[in-house]
């Protein structure tokens, strides 16, 4: 679980990071609560599972009862994130009839999730049809918020079938690699599915110590397959996100 850094240390500030991106979301809409919420990102490696994982961790943590959803039903990784199985999830459950109950795990009292299951050969047909429609209606009544891990809009046209279900999108972009012309794309594809947009997550942020004063954000972290603790102290952060409408 080295990516949860909401499971592994709520006191950092990038886990005070990811609950203001939850308390933006929150404060985004007036008129209807925001339940149903997709994550992506214009390309791949942007971070966009690593940001759901943790938003869903901030709203479970809140004492909302959450259910993450692997949509990405082409290269899934949640199961890999929080460690669990991924021989059955999503597309078990729709094409055996499966029941939610028999394929959920339950990370903790707050946090349920999903995982994507084996890769079917047609994973759009499966994401668009009215079976996913009526179970996500069905979740809908049963916790009270649903985070969606989908795949990279620009990449395929799974997030564009999704994004129109779902109460708000969140785009997922890396400071330094995602070109301008890469998220005016995923944009442009989000609004034409007629999503609600509700802001952008801008992954890895250059800090510059004297402007934003970087001394605040100083903290240890694991890097991915690195079992040593190092401290970063000044310049790229590996998970500092922020959102901006």
């Amino acid at each position: 679980m080295l990516d949860l850094i909401m499971d592994k240390d709520p006191k950092s500030p990038i886990s005070e990071a990811y609950r203001t991106i939850r308390t933006n979301i929150d404060f985004s809409s007036i008129d209807k609560e925001i339940k149903t919420i997709l994550i992506t990102s214009s390309e791949p490696g942007e971070g966009k599972t690593t940001t759901a994982s943790n938003i869903a961790l901030t709203y479970a943590q809140a004492g909302k009862k959450t259910l993450l959803i692997d949509c990405d039903l082409r290269k899934p990784k949640l199961h890999k994130m929080f460690k669990i199985s991924n021989s059955k999830g999503l597309s078990n459950m729709m094409a055996d009839n499966l029941e939610l109950a028999d394929i959920v795990c339950s990370f903790n009292e707050t946090l349920d999730i999903l995982p994507a299951g084996s890769v079917p050969p047609n994973p759009s047909e499966i994401l668009s049809s009215n079976k996913m429609k009526n179970f996500l209606e069905e979740v809908y009544k049963l916790y009270e918020r649903i985070i969606i891990d989908s795949p990279p809009v620009n990449v395929v046209t799974d997030t564009q079938i999704l994004s129109g279900i779902a109460d708000g999108v969140l785009l997922v972009v890396r400071s330094g690699s995602t070109s301008i012309e890469e998220a005016k794309r995923a944009k442009e594809l989000l609004l034409r599915a007629k999503a609600n947009i509700l802001g952008v997550v801008l992954r890895r942020i250059k800090i510059s110590s004297r402007k934003h004063g970087a001394s605040r954000y100083q903290y240890y972290y694991y890097e991915e397959g690195d079992k040593k603790k190092r401290k970063k102290k000044n310049g790229r952060h590996p998970s500092t996100d922020s959102l901006q409408n």
